[in-house]
């Protein structure tokens, strides 16, 4: 069958519309008007029905043929029934209340309510309200639009279950980094080495605080960079007056964002002992981007800038490498990452790359 005689059966087939309309020739159903009307309601793929308010329960008179495939029902099974055989069970009364508060005051409403098909199957239904006059405002129907919406629903309750899982997930990753944190601590003054603990106990709490926001907001595939890079180094600008971010939403695997969030902690530590956050006046600046050109074969790679202006002497700056410098650099090497130190004389410049899938 050729595309034209498809349309032509497709028009043939839904003739409610004109039945409906030859009924109701004095309902300003006839002429021009008419048959714009029974043309839009046969072509549609909204489903759509008429209801006559004047009559006695409401009946539906009219549904084109998209209201019946929507429910199952034949034409003749809907028309001179009240629209609430289409409901069931689960139908949230409030909703229906909401639909009969709107009936009687003559308003418009839509609202999304559990309907149910002929076999017995559910679906949320987008359902439209509103009323109909003639020329001399008196009610002739009520007209009713329904879409079905239950893959957005569907949808709705998949979000709502992954941010729960990701709420227990991050329940339960900032009870293990509190647990090593006790066991280093522990250690530690076991073994007479306080210091040691704490300075690898502010690495896990870097750890931590990189995955933190992300699991709060349920992101449970790559991780927003920004949002690691400032919860990283929240704790060296309470005030969030010296440390500037310049960046976008770029994204990148977990792994990824550790090393990351390592590196960053270990450049606050030293900015804070030797560096810009030493003073009162120094600042500094943390700005991220893309890297790679996909088109001649590059890689995409993460870019990390780390700029620091008024910052210490130089001598003092020099004094600021040992663990944790070897720590970071281990780690983005073995990620095929680096990182390039630069001590200009307004403050160190320090250059991170990563990949994003490691």
């Amino acid at each position: 069958m050729s595309e034209d005689e498809k349309r032509q059966a497709h028009r043939a087939f839904d003739d409610s519309p004109k039945r409906f309309r030859e009924k109701h020739a004095d309902d300003q159903f006839s002429g021009a008007s008419g048959v714009l009307f029974e043309q839009a309601m046969a072509q549609t793929r909204m489903a759509i029905c008429l209801s006559d308010p004047n009559a006695e329960d409401s009946p539906i008179v009219f549904a084109n043929r998209a209201f019946i495939e929507l429910t199952g029902y034949d034409e003749q099974e809907i028309v001179g029934r009240n629209c609430r055989f289409l409901q069931g069970p689960e139908t949230d009364p409030a909703a229906v209340r909401r639909i009969r508060t709107a009936l009687e005051s003559e308003s418009v409403i839509v609202v999304e309510l559990v309907n149910y098909r002929k076999n017995g199957e559910k679906f949320w239904n987008a359902l439209h309200l509103g009323p109909i006059y003639n020329e001399n405002n008196e009610l002739l129907y009520y007209f009713g639009s329904q879409w079905d919406v239950s893959d957005v629903h569907a949808a709705r309750a998949e979000e709502a279950n992954a941010k729960a899982m990701s709420r227990e997930l991050s329940h339960r990753m900032k009870n293990m980094f509190s647990v090593i944190a006790s066991i280093v601590s522990i250690t530690g003054r076991m073994e007479g080495a306080p210091q040691i603990a704490d300075t690898i106990n502010q690495r896990i709490r870097a750890l931590g605080r990189a995955y933190e926001p992300t699991l709060d907001d349920a992101r449970l595939g790559a991780i927003e960079v920004g949002q690691a890079v400032r919860s990283v180094l929240s704790p060296y600008d309470p005030e969030q007056e010296r440390i500037e971010f310049d960046g976008n939403g770029l994204r990148a695997e977990a792994n990824v964002v550790s090393i990351l969030g390592l590196s960053l902690h270990e450049l606050a530590s030293n900015a804070m002992k030797y560096g810009a956050l030493a003073g009162d006046h120094g600042r500094v600046r943390v700005a991220w981007r893309l890297d790679g050109d996909t088109a001649v074969g590059e890689a995409r790679r993460l870019s990390l800038e780390w700029t620091e202006t008024g910052g210490a002497t130089p001598e003092r700056r020099e004094s600021s490498g040992g663990t944790g410098h070897s720590i970071v650099e281990t780690l983005l090497r073995s990620a095929d990452g680096g990182i390039e130190y630069d001590w200009r004389p307004e403050g160190l410049h320090a250059h991170i790359t990563l990949p994003l899938i490691y």
